[in-house]
């Protein structure tokens, strides 16, 4: 951490780094309404099909899968610029790292989390899962009251679908303070697997609050190096 940096900034680093498919079975019955009319018929049987396998068999470590000119240029000053593990786990199917840098009084937070999903007959397939969690992240960002104005936007090119927001956020310093922040929290489904991305930047005393645009184009350059990783 930054020798000079004032208490409230100390304060706050440290605040910020503790962070249905059914299968349907058909029945036949014979014209002249026998006993085996009830009796499941070979080609329904046949015809019901077992969801794809899921071709994402396991997960990178997050902390990993982001390369460190990466971090440098997204997070300047990181303090561990190997990240520092969120949570615990089988990291093969889930896990979350977070990376936090001050640079004069530039303060950057990145957290990139994986989260994967097998096929499952009564639940479907392991891309349709994803698809699904997808979807109720979003939501869970979109009612989260303290994402000020929080814009949501589809995003073309990363994954296989990708949706991103855009807001600012105060988070406290000190008892009688706060600082804004400004922040992009991008979800993206590759086959069976999520990435979320959450990157936000804040401007203490002197410093500058990142533009949007920025915070934007760098949660999408995280978020491809994750990418990159699932295979």
């Amino acid at each position: 951490m930054h020798r000079n940096a004032p208490r409230h900034v100390r304060t706050l680093l440290c605040a910020a780094a503790a962070l249905p498919v059914l299968l349907v079975t058909g029945c036949s019955s014979d014209s002249d309404g026998d006993q085996d009319s009830a009796a499941p018929s070979a080609s329904a049987s046949e015809n019901a099909k077992a969801p794809a396998p899921a071709k994402i068999k396991e997960l990178p470590d997050s902390c990993k899968a982001i390369e460190k000119k990466t971090v440098d240029s997204l997070v300047p000053g990181a303090e561990n610029a190997g990240g520092k593990r969120v949570g615990s786990g089988d990291v093969g199917d889930f896990n979350s790292c977070l990376w936090t840098g001050l640079k004069k009084y530039d303060y950057r937070q990145l957290v990139v989390t994986m989260k994967r999903f097998d096929s499952d007959e009564s639940l479907g397939s392991g891309a349709e899962r994803a698809g699904e969690y997808l979807t109720s992240q979003a939501k869970s960002v979109e009612d989260n009251k303290d994402l000020k104005g929080a814009k949501k936007a589809a995003v073309k090119g990363i994954g296989d679908e990708a949706t991103t927001f855009s807001y600012k956020t105060e988070k406290k310093a000190t008892k009688k303070s706060k600082e804004d922040f400004r922040g992009q929290h991008l979800l993206v489904r590759k086959d069976n697997a999520v990435v979320s991305v959450e990157y936000e930047g804040a401007g203490f005393e002197s410093g500058k609050m990142p533009g949007a645009d920025t915070v934007k184009k760098n949660s999408e350059k995280a978020a491809k190096d994750a990418l990159a990783g699932l295979k």
